[in-house]
């Protein structure tokens, strides 16, 4: 078994955004690792988010094609 993560970038924070992320990646079989935000000096409201989620896999062929092209995309 591996461990795969897959990271989001939200460049829109807001509480709609944040749980329309992770019940959208829960519902694709990922598990909710974390959520780090960036502020500036100049506002304590976060400025973007990176919403991270994990799961372990036998085998990346065993992928639906949505995580795979959703994998493909974060290497770019």
């Amino acid at each position: 078994m591996a461990l795969r993560y897959k990271f989001v970038e939200l460049s829109t924070v807001t509480d709609e955004t944040l749980e329309a992320t992770v019940n959208e990646w829960v519902a694709e079989g990922w598990k909710f690792d974390d959520i780090r935000f960036v502020v500036t000096e100049h506002s304590r409201r976060p400025a973007m988010a990176f919403v991270s989620f994990v799961r372990e896999t036998r085998d990346p062929a065993g992928e639906t094609p949505r995580v795979l092209a959703a994998l493909d995309n974060d290497v770019e």
